[in-house]
C-alpha cells in the first residue's frame, strides 16, 4: 500500500458493492488507497465470482477488500458484521455508501387480467431496503466507534423519485423518503463529524435499471436527452463519490448532487 495515497489506512463500508455504482466505487476508492468492506447478497455460484473479482481489486491496488455475503437488511446480519469487522477499524471508516437496489416493481392499479399490484407490505419492504436501512447502519457504526472524525455518508437516488416510471412507485416512495432522511441525518449526525449527501445519477444501464419494466425506453431517451450526448456510466458516479470523500469536500453536507452530465436540465 502506498502511504502517500489520499485514503491510505481508511475504510469504506459499501452496502450493495458487488455491481453497478457500488462496484464502480470499490474500484475507484481502492485505486486511491482506501480499504473496503463490500457487502452484498448473492447465491453461492455468483458469490464465488464476486470474491475472485474483489481479490483482484485488492491485489492490484495493495489494499484490503473484505467480502461479506449477507443480508444487509437483517439486524442479526448487521450485528454479525460489526463483530467481525470491528477489530482494528475504530475511527477509520471514512465512508458509508448505501447502494442497495432491492424493491418491488409493480403497478398501483391493474391494466390487465390477473396482474400483481403493489401492496402496502411491498412499499414498506422497499422503503426499508432503499431508505431506512441507512439509518440503522449509520447508528450501529457510530455506536461501535468506527466512524472517522471526518466521515462521509452517501446515498443514491434517481429521477424516478420525481417523475413517473412504469412500476416504479415503491422505489420512488423509498427514494423520496431517503431524500428527507438524508436532510435530517445531515443535521443530526453533523456533531459527530459526519457529512451526509445524496447523489442523483443520470439514467445508467445497470442490472438494476434493466429490471424496471420499459427500461429500454429510458435508455433510449437518456441517450438523446443528455447534453453531453451519452448516458451516465457507473464510473461517472464513482468519481463524484471519490471527490466527496476528499478533505476539500468537508463542507458539503445535506446536498442532493446531480451526476448526470446535465440530463436533469432537459
Amino acid at each position: 500500500m502506498d502511504k502517500h495515497l489520499p485514503f491510505s489506512g481508511l475504510w469504506a463500508v459499501i452496502l450493495g458493492g458487488s455491481s453497478g455504482f457500488g462496484f464502480a466505487a470499490v474500484e475507484k476508492l481502492a485505486a486511491h488507497g482506501m480499504n473496503i468492506a463490500v457487502l452484498y447478497r448473492e447465491p453461492s455460484a455468483m458469490a464465488k465470482k464476486t470474491v475472485a473479482t474483489l481479490v483482484e481489486v485488492a491485489a492490484k491496488n495493495g489494499v484490503e477488500v473484505l467480502p461479506f455475503n449477507l443480508n444487509v437488511l437483517d439486524a442479526a446480519s448487521r450485528q454479525s458484521f460489526m463483530t467481525d469487522f470491528v477489530a482494528d477499524k475504530k475511527g477509520k471508516v471514512k465512508l458509508l455508501m448505501h447502494s442497495v437496489a432491492r424493491g418491488n416493481l409493480k403497478p398501483l392499479v391493474s391494466t390487465q387480467k390477473n396482474e400483481a399490484l403493489l401492496t402496502t407490505e411491498d412499499i414498506q419492504l422497499t422503503s426499508y431496503a432503499m431508505s431506512n436501512s441507512l439509518l440503522d447502519w449509520t447508528r450501529d457504526l457510530l455506536d461501535a466507534g468506527l466512524f472517522h472524525a471526518d466521515a462521509r455518508i452517501i446515498g443514491l437516488t434517481s429521477e424516478g423519485a420525481d417523475k413517473h416510471w412504469d412500476a416504479y412507485a415503491a422505489v420512488a416512495i423509498a427514494k423520496a423518503s431517503l431524500q428527507s432522511l438524508v436532510t435530517y441525518m445531515a443535521v443530526e449526525f453533523a456533531p459527530f463529524g459526519i457529512k451526509t449527501n445524496l447523489i442523483q445519477a443520470g439514467i445508467t444501464n445497470t442490472a438494476a435499471l434493466q429490471r424496471i419494466p420499459g427500461s429500454e425506453k429510458l435508455v433510449e431517451i437518456a441517450q438523446t436527452r443528455n447534453p453531453l450526448q451519452r448516458m451516465t456510466e457507473p464510473r461517472d458516479v464513482a468519481g463524484v463519490i471519490y471527490l466527496l470523500c476528499t478533505d476539500e469536500a468537508a463542507w458539503i453536507n445535506g446536498s442532493l448532487i446531480h451526476v448526470d452530465g446535465g440530463e436533469h436540465c432537459r
